[in-house]
């Protein structure tokens, strides 16, 4: 069994950074023809570039940290009670995205330690860049075929209010209220795990998410705000923690916030 993974050093980083590149160019390598989609008992789709970009990064994880859990979303049913590290998969996320042709959708890979994300890996495999992040240690932005990684921050909240990264498929009434209510100065639709990432880079303030969501679809982009400065919290501000397995993986809801010095709660206390 792997021993408990606290820590996550440049090397390792490195490795699991090429790991989820690799996963990124096995979905891009899927022709559009050969993509099957199908629905699972959930009723979100599933296609063959999901499957191929899970089994990469299900064996690259076996081989890089031999005994560590690993749930993804293409095999939570097979999920029982974590240790105190395991790793949190999604192997595309933004399937309806990616089915649709757009260009926003993600590989998600985080490491969690003692119910916290201490690593997030996210790549837009259609954009040709990579976002990471080590919690301590800072986050940063990579593109395909650039000389070296580029260190990325979020920002302090600007004078003339905050942006809001947005869901194109998933906005519900109350996060729209939420968002009202801050009296944001603009709204940036897209999919997937971008959204954690545009608050990373600067380019964005708060995101938010009052209904429910999933684990995986989360913790790489918690990890990545976190380690550029921002915070992820539940809608009522307290820690977001994971491995809730017994309750499927649930995560009722979150905001994070680019400048942690904006907080505020999303349920009225």
């Amino acid at each position: 069994m792997q021993a408990s993974l606290r820590t996550i050093d440049r090397a390792l980083a490195d490795a699991l950074t090429a790991l989820v590149a690799r996963a990124a160019d096995a979905i891009l390598a899927i022709a559009p023809t050969a993509l099957h989609t199908r629905l699972k008992a959930d009723r979100s789709p599933v296609t063959a570039a999901d499957e191929a970009a899970d089994a990469v990064i299900a064996e690259g994880l076996a081989r890089l940290l031999p005994g560590l859990a690993v749930v993804s979303e293409e095999s939570v049913a097979r999920a029982g009670p974590l240790g105190a590290s395991f790793a949190l998969v999604d192997p595309l996320d933004g399937t309806k995205e990616f089915v649709a042709g757009r260009d926003e959708y993600t590989v998600n890979l985080a490491i969690i330690a003692d119910g916290c994300p201490i690593a997030g890996f996210i790549a837009a495999p259609a954009l040709g860049v990579m976002f990471r992040g080590i919690v301590g240690h800072g986050a940063e932005r990579l593109v395909r075929d650039a000389a070296a990684p580029v260190a990325i921050r979020c920002r302090q909240a600007p004078a003339g209010g905050l942006t809001a990264t947005v869901s194109r498929s998933h906005l519900d009434a109350a996060t729209s209220a939420f968002l009202d209510s801050l009296g944001v100065a603009a709204r940036m639709t897209c999919g997937s795990a971008l959204k954690f990432c545009r608050i990373a880079e600067g380019a964005a303030d708060i995101y938010p998410r009052l209904s429910p969501t999933s684990e995986w679809d989360t913790a790489a982009g918690h990890a990545i705000v976190v380690a550029a400065g921002g915070a992820v919290t539940t809608p009522a501000g307290a820690p977001l923690r994971y491995g809730a397995w017994q309750q499927g993986f649930a995560v009722p809801g979150f905001i994070a916030w680019g400048d942690p010095t904006q907080q505020i709660s999303a349920r009225g206390d």
